[in-house]
């Protein structure tokens, strides 16, 4: 076992792994400012344009599992750094693509990399800031980049797209993965679980073939609820997944120990996750269309205009911190959600009128929400977990952003193509766009107030779960 790390190399460990961080959220977002030049470059469908976000985000979610085992069994720093380098592999034949296929598959081999990064980083950071008010500060840094991550996405890719090219959106990870690699050499410690590092094949097989059936089948509702291959896909994919808990309670080395989603707080956690990812990665994607398509913005000013979004998050992340320690993570994790949906109700109201008046203050007052629900997410999301597990904790985590934000974005979609079809084919007018965005952004809005009434429900506020985020958290909370 490695002696530890020096404090002034943990903090460097931390700013590598939420640089890690920083890249996988963005990379979610990065290509949305630079969707309508890609689409016409490669001549893009809408259905095909949709695939561009979506790929990534379901192999992402889909492998996330089976990759934070892998960097359990395999080693966390070795995970995380063949994560890198083929995830740079994927952004150079993305940036490069010449057929909209390429772009699309491109994508998704981004996605099946940064399962295998993602996971690998955050369990490294569970093992670098073990117990304390470092941790906590720690995963506040990381939450919050977490957090802002989609949004900074949308601003970079706005200045690259118009400066340089859309497929700057792509080649600009090739900077992140190199400087990634030289800081993992030399501030980040090999770690793997101990014990019986057998592999669940038919685990991992199950589970991933049904996150992806279910994607898939909620990507298909833009074309009917009804849709004979709607159901039949979102079937198998619940039925896929129901095999999968059945299996994980009857093999001796399960891909996910049912422990680690049956906890009451983590699993209120996770279920807070999906829905932010489905407003981080679907909504703001709307957003987007609303500024370039109706307010007839460039990339970008479109990416700058969504900047105050992320500020807003960094600047409250400081308070929300110090309130963490002091109220516990409960009323952070209802107050956020409930913010956030003010916030999307705020932006339904738009009709074409000036950003300053409609969207600008909803982005201010969406950062302030989304500051009080990440801040203490990943570190509550993690608490209590076994250091054996830290890496398949950390997956789940990373999976219920990916799953919950491809949802989300179907279902926005389909609500989309539904408000939007009513008025009969061809181009939509500028009047019409607002309609289908605005309903998209109610939408939702709904989600985080179920979000408020899960962390009501899941997330207990007791001396003892402070503890849990302040004092030791491997197996003592077994």
């Amino acid at each position: 076992m490695s002696s530890p790390l020096s404090p002034r190399t943990r903090w460097w460990a931390l700013a590598v792994l939420s640089l890690t961080q920083l890249v996988v959220v963005l990379d979610g977002t990065i290509v949305n400012i630079a969707l309508p030049q890609a689409q016409a470059a490669l001549d893009l469908t809408d259905s095909a344009r949709q695939w561009v976000v979506t790929a990534y985000a379901l192999a992402f979610g889909a492998l996330l599992l089976l990759g934070g085992r892998i960097a359990d069994y395999w080693g966390r720093k070795r995970t995380f750094m063949v994560g890198m380098v083929g995830f740079g592999i994927a952004s150079l034949w993305g940036g490069l693509a010449q057929t909209g296929a390429e772009l699309i598959l491109a994508r998704g081999l981004q996605g099946v990399f940064a399962a295998l990064l993602a996971p690998a980083a955050l369990a490294l950071l569970t093992v670098t800031f073990p117990t304390g008010r470092d941790r906590n500060t720690a995963f506040a840094v990381f939450g919050t980049v977490a957090g802002a991550g989609a949004a900074v996405g949308l601003a970079l890719g706005g200045l690259l797209t118009e400066f340089f090219s859309w497929r700057w959106c792509l080649l600009v990870n090739l900077v992140f993965v190199v400087v990634g690699l030289v800081g993992a050499a030399l501030f980040l410690r090999e770690s793997k679980a101990e014990g019986d590092n057998r592999y669940d094949v038919r685990g991992a097989v199950t589970v991933t073939l049904g996150l992806g059936s279910l994607v898939y089948g909620f990507s298909l509702a833009e074309f009917g609820w009804g849709n004979p291959a709607t159901v039949g896909f979102l079937v198998a994919g619940v039925a896929l997944i129901a095999l999968f808990v059945w299996i994980e309670t009857r093999v001796a080395n399960p891909l996910l120990p049912l422990h680690v989603v049956t906890d009451r707080v983590r699993a209120g956690a996770f279920l807070i996750q999906a829905v932010a990812g489905s407003v981080m990665i679907g909504a703001t994607l709307y957003l987007t269309f609303h500024l370039q398509l109706v307010l007839g913005m460039t990339a970008l000013t479109a990416g700058m205009a969504s900047l105050p979004l992320p500020l807003a998050t960094m600047l409250t992340a400081a308070l929300v911190t110090s309130l963490l320690g002091r109220i516990g993570p409960r009323p952070l994790m209802i107050t956020g959600p409930v913010v956030v949906a003010g916030s999307l109700l705020l932006l339904s109201r738009i009709t074409g009128g000036s950003y300053a008046v409609e969207v600008l203050p909803a982005l201010i007052v969406m950062g302030v929400g989304m500051a009080f629900i990440f801040v203490p997410l990943q570190n509550l999301a993690l608490a209590g977990v076994p250091a054996h597990d830290a890496g398949v904790a950390s997956a789940t985590a990373n999976s219920a952003m990916q799953i919950g934000g491809s949802i989300g974005l179907s279902v926005f979609t389909a609500v989309y193509a539904a408000v939007v079809g009513t008025h009969g084919s061809g181009l939509p007018s500028p009047a019409v766009l607002v309609e289908g965005y605005s309903a998209t952004f109610v939408t939702a809005a709904v989600g985080m107030l179920a979000a408020a009434v899960i962390a009501i429900v899941f997330v207990r506020n007791r001396r003892t779960d402070r503890l849990r985020l302040d004092g030791p958290t491997a197996d003592a909370h077994r």
